[in-house]
């Protein structure tokens, strides 16, 4: 599985924090479960690793039940709204950080996937974060229309000292409302890497 192949070295571009290793979470939001991530990532805001959190998220969600087909879909809203942070936050700029946090809350009926996006980047008022008309026909633009298809609540704000922060939310519905496969169960998770998430299309902001 991919949240156990990456390596963390000094001046790493992507390092991962699983919850028993992390720090303290701090900067908590309303509404996210009351304790550390389980994943946790940080990344510089370079398109070059976005098929790495791909990979790690789509992963992590087919550990937790989701099928082939959410997961495909999970990790294409995470890597549209990744897309977004790195072109309209940081204008296009390598160096920028971005924090990605993930939480299972199995405790919730139905059990929920929690993920937040954090970044440094250029605040904007969340009001103008909108999805551009669909009957529009030209290219790109769709990635905030896409992260609101597929996830079950989206909110987007400022952070207190700057930067912005996304919170979203996929619920597990009954499809896939078993205990996530695990080593004794002898299942496999998806591959993200070798599926293809429902049609949707692919774009930036």
């Amino acid at each position: 599985c991919p949240l156990h192949q990456c390596l963390r070295s000094p001046g790493s571009l992507l390092s991962i924090e699983i919850s028993q290793l992390a720090s303290t979470w701090k900067d908590h939001c309303v509404g996210l479960p009351d304790r550390q991530p389980d994943l946790r990532l940080e990344i510089l805001s370079q398109p070059r690793l976005l098929s790495s959190v791909r990979a790690m998220i789509g992963c992590f969600a087919g550990r937790m039940g989701f099928d082939e087909g959410e997961c495909g879909q999970i990790s294409l809203a995470v890597d549209e709204a990744l897309s977004n942070v790195i072109h309209h936050g940081y204008d296009r700029r390598d160096d920028g950080l971005i924090w990605i946090s993930v939480w299972f809350a199995e405790v919730e009926t139905p059990p929920t996937l929690f993920i937040t996006i954090e970044d440094e980047a250029r605040q904007v008022d969340p009001a103008e974060i909108k999805p551009r008309n669909l009957d529009e026909i030209r290219p790109g633009g769709l990635g905030v229309h896409i992260i609101r298809h597929v996830m079950d609540h989206v909110e987007y704000t400022c952070r207190c000292d700057c930067g912005m922060r996304l919170v979203m939310h996929k619920r597990l519905e009954s499809s896939g409302a078993t205990s996530p496969p695990g080593p004794e169960s002898g299942e496999q998770p998806p591959n993200p890497s070798s599926q293809s998430p429902n049609p949707l299309p692919e774009a930036g902001l």
